[in-house]
């Protein structure tokens, strides 16, 4: 994911929606990559040793200039990285995400001390762990199934909810702590104040979904 990462210079994110080991090395990987313009997928993996295009598809993303697209590749690496050191502690990957240099990853774990060992992991073999929440949860959510994030925010999400989702991002409404108000990303948008919050709260609920799993009570 660093590799591609440092190939793309547009590079927004890089998602790993699964892996699966073949043999003698050899991984299937998905990855949903986004980026501020286009790219040729063969392009950009040809320069990088060890992979080859297996598949990919353009994910739509309504009315931004932001390009997504999903990447079936095959790698030869001895254990995908941040993925082998998740699971060798017997983790569940829910999301494992690279961006501007850094990986985002979200698992479950059993107890609270298994999650203290992966931190401790993550912190010897990287050099660095940032905790930024915890939740307890009854169930677990689909391990490294959020790659149908795009899914989601393009076939769940109207053109309203998308465009307000990257106007509050680009604007630094979900920065702690925030670059713009509500009334003021309201404003920017031209909508009510109540209208904004109810776009931004499905928008959330259908992320907060594909972590968790679906809430049925």
């Amino acid at each position: 994911m660093s590799k591609i990462a440092n190939t793309l210079d547009e590079v927004r994110s890089i998602e790993l929606d699964n892996a699966f080991y073949v043999e003698d090395g050899k991984w299937i990987e998905s990855l949903t990559i986004s980026a501020t313009e286009d790219f040729d997928p063969a392009e950009l993996l040809s320069g990088i040793s060890g992979t080859s295009l297996f598949y990919t598809r353009t994910i739509p993303t309504g009315p931004t200039d932001v390009t997504v697209k999903r990447l079936t590749l095959l790698a030869n690496e001895s254990y995908p990285f941040i993925l082998g050191i998740v699971l060798r502690k017997e983790s569940i990957p829910n999301r494992i995400v690279y961006q501007d240099d850094l990986f985002e990853v979200v698992v479950t774990t059993r107890e609270w001390e298994d999650f203290r060992e992966l931190a401790d992991e993550i912190k010897e073999t990287l050099g660095k762990f940032e905790l930024q929440s915890v939740n307890q949860i009854e169930q677990p959510g689909e391990p490294l199934d959020s790659g149908r994030l795009m899914e989601v925010l393009t076939t769940k999400l109207s053109t309203e909810q998308l465009e307000i989702l990257e106007t509050a991002y680009t604007l630094g409404y979900f920065d702690v702590p925030r670059e713009v108000s509500a009334k003021e990303l309201s404003e920017e948008l031209d909508i009510a104040q109540s209208t904004l919050s109810e776009r931004l709260r499905t928008a959330e609920r259908a992320l907060l979904a594909l972590i968790y799993g679906p809430n049925d009570f």
